[in-house]
């Protein structure tokens, strides 16, 4: 379980161009729960995402997944129990290196370095096979550099890589933004298929407001740092595109645009 407990964040504290990202944020997401988190740009998704890995530090409040007080550790640590998939397809692989490497760099995440070889030749099949579940033909091009697949293919690759070792929490970070509207369904449906199996808790941030409908049982709108939507079960069953973007209207109104 992941608690977000009175969050404040401040930008340019204390100068003329201060502005408050967070103020008393909370939020709670169980075990298991896949959440998608929609909201215009400046909402504060995106920033929410870096608090709980650890990118940007806190000003006040607390951090807890599993019971355990998370909030001054730092982000290197957070990331052997926090598997996050950026938008950038670059910025989950190692374009320079094959996919055996990069799936062996995957397989290593947290342990300790050691004078061994890098790649564990003995975990090739492995690999093999994981890559084989994903339909893209990526099991017979293991030494084939990453840097010269598709944006498609490198970004199923770091959603592969980013859940290899066990993870108590998954962050997808508009991770279909980048893509053809064809290789987006193909991620979307490698996502859920990979979230149900391993049973992950997910918190995914998107544009795409089709997908925050269709997928997850929990959607959250934020708005100026604020969850001003939060639907979940049969509540979010029922929640229609036309319910947010009327939100969204409504919000466009109050900010005057």
């Amino acid at each position: 379980m992941l608690e977000l407990k009175h969050i404040n964040k401040y930008y340019n504290a204390g100068t003329v161009n201060e502005m408050c990202l967070f103020e008393d944020f909370c939020l709670t997401v169980r075990d298991h729960q896949f959440v998608s988190v929609v909201g215009s740009n400046g909402s504060g998704k995106t920033s929410m995402l870096n608090i709980i890995c650890g990118s940007i530090p806190l000003d006040d409040g607390q951090i807890i997944i599993g019971g355990e007080d998370i909030t001054r550790m730092p982000e290197y640590k957070r990331q052997r129990r926090i598997g996050r998939v950026y938008q950038n397809p670059a910025m989950g692989t190692c374009p320079s290196m094959t996919i055996l490497e990069n799936m062996s760099l995957a397989d290593n995440k947290g342990k300790a370095f050691n004078l061994r070889p890098g790649t564990n030749r003995q975990r090739v099949e492995s690999y093999r096979e994981s890559l084989r579940s994903l339909g893209l033909g990526l099991e017979d091009k293991m030494d084939v550099k990453v840097g010269v697949l598709s944006g498609g293919q490198r970004q199923a690759m770091a959603l592969l890589m980013s859940t290899m070792t066990p993870i108590e929490f998954l962050i997808l970070d508009e991770h279909t933004a980048a893509l053809d509207p064809k290789t987006a369904e193909t991620i979307m449906e490698l996502t859920h298929k990979i979230v149900k199996e391993k049973e992950l808790t997910t918190i995914m941030v998107t544009h795409n407001l089709r997908y925050a409908v269709e997928y997850g049982d929990r959607l959250l709108m934020m708005h100026q740092g604020r969850a001003i939507i939060d639907k979940e079960g049969r509540e979010k069953q029922e929640m229609q595109i036309e319910d947010i973007l009327e939100r969204f209207n409504e919000i466009s109104i109050e900010c005057g645009n």
